[in-house]
């Protein structure tokens, strides 16, 4: 079991995220206030701790939510989730993955700097399968993770 580090979010696309302490998650829409909301599937973005670590090496002054990450979280591995695996924070919020990863489209300011990027990568992102305030602080665990079908 883990716990979220940070929250973040932003008003509008593009930008760096800005951390707040607790958020209102709503089902099937994502963060209120998060321009990433809405009737889509990457409705919250998930960052392990320790990768964002990695990144500070080579950029020390790196706030939370410069990756447009909504959720960091810290104490729970992320490199094993799969599509289907669900997340449970604290006691009510449900969260599905639904992407490992994704293409960015231009470079942002980290890649541009650093010559890399973790959110294609590392980046997880999930819908809300059922809504509630979360905390920073606040447990996360991985309640189910799917079985790959074997070909055969």
């Amino acid at each position: 079991m883990g716990h979220i580090e940070a929250i973040c979010i932003s008003g509008q696309k593009g930008i760096v995220k800005k951390e707040i302490p607790e958020a209102q998650f709503i089902e099937n829409h994502g963060i209120d206030g998060d321009a990433h909301a809405g009737d889509w599937h990457r409705q919250v973005s998930l960052l392990a701790l320790e990768d964002i670590n990695q990144m500070k090496k080579i950029l020390p002054d790196l706030q939370n939510g410069a990756f447009a990450e909504n959720l960091i979280i810290y104490g729970l591995s992320l490199d094993s989730i799969e599509i289907g695996a669900r997340f449970k924070i604290g006691s009510f919020v449900m969260l599905e993955v639904t992407q490992i990863g994704k293409e960015c489209h231009t470079a942002c300011a980290i890649g541009v700097a650093t010559g890399d990027c973790i959110m294609p990568k590392k980046g997880i992102f999930a819908k809300v399968l059922h809504g509630g305030v979360v905390r920073a602080g606040d447990s996360i665990e991985t309640i189910r993770i799917p079985t790959r079908e074997i070909a055969e």
